[in-house]
């Protein structure tokens, strides 16, 4: 990792903290932590009262290497966080898993979440680690959005039932299906993507041109659709695994997403 990669991963970070009007910082301190955590249980209301990470667990991932880092507003106040550890894929090669990110659900859309992950990857390659890896829900647009069009990630595999039952305001009574993507954090493609976020793509133009693609819709907004008609989001649920599924198992790739949803080539 050359140090004008980590400086230049430095300044996005930072650019991206301002637009966001948040200062992005890496936590440690006991009350600064518990803030963190109460983001956390805010973004994932857990029905039983409990918490999603427990004190003494946070303690423990972070004197083991872990990571978690904050988004601070003008006031002081932490409106944002993420929270990361050290992992190994099958090939023994290290990388991050981010685990969770939250913001303030009422400081939404003002890219608070992707100045986090710009911050995160500022602490991975001062570390020497070159790649980060997460799951999230193929339904939730936003999330896709954000991680395909203006982070640059890749999408690896589908996980079908990843986490199994979840109790908590969000997944619970649903199939837990992630997909997972890798963040090569100092690949030419990401650096290009984090200063010029990529626009939609225009899946029709792309058949024209002759490329085998395949379009996997997703509905607007699952969160809604969820309370709203929750027989339709199961619907969604089933329709978008099994494509999914087909199109990876004959070597289909994720390259974005049109208005419709996403965009996959034939390799």
């Amino acid at each position: 990792m050359t140090a004008q990669a980590i400086a230049d991963a430095a300044a996005d970070a930072d650019a991206a903290g301002a637009r966001a009007g948040v200062a992005l910082v890496s936590l440690d301190d006991p009350d600064a932590l518990d803030r963190a955590r109460d983001l956390f249980d805010l973004t994932w209301p857990a029905l039983d009262g409990t918490t999603q990470v427990t004190p003494n667990l946070l303690r423990a991932l972070l004197h083991a290497g872990a990571h978690v880092g904050a988004a601070v507003d003008a006031a002081g106040q932490i409106v944002g966080a993420t929270l990361a550890f050290p992992a190994w894929s099958d090939d023994g090669h290290r990388h991050l898993h981010s685990h969770m990110a939250a913001v303030d659900p009422a400081l939404r859309d003002r890219g608070i979440g992707r100045a986090l992950k710009l911050h995160q990857r500022v602490w991975a390659l001062e570390r020497g680690i070159d790649t980060i890896a997460w799951t999230f829900d193929p339904l939730v647009r936003r999330n896709a959005e954000l991680n395909l069009h203006r982070l640059g990630v890749e999408v690896g595999e589908y996980k079908v039932d990843f986490y199994g039952p979840l109790v908590d305001g969000i997944n619970t009574g649903e199939p837990t299906d992630r997909l997972v993507v890798w963040w090569r954090l100092d690949s030419p493609h990401v650096a290009a993507v984090v200063r010029q976020p990529r626009p939609l793509l225009d899946a029709q133009a792309l058949r024209a041109d002759g490329r085998a693609i395949t379009g996997i819709a997703i509905p607007d907004d699952i969160v809604d659709l969820r309370t709203s008609d929750p027989i339709r989001a199961r619907e969604w649920r089933l329709r978008v695994r099994e494509e999914f599924v087909a199109a990876f198992g004959r070597g289909a790739h994720v390259i974005g997403l049109d208005t419709h949803g996403y965009v996959l080539e034939d390799s």
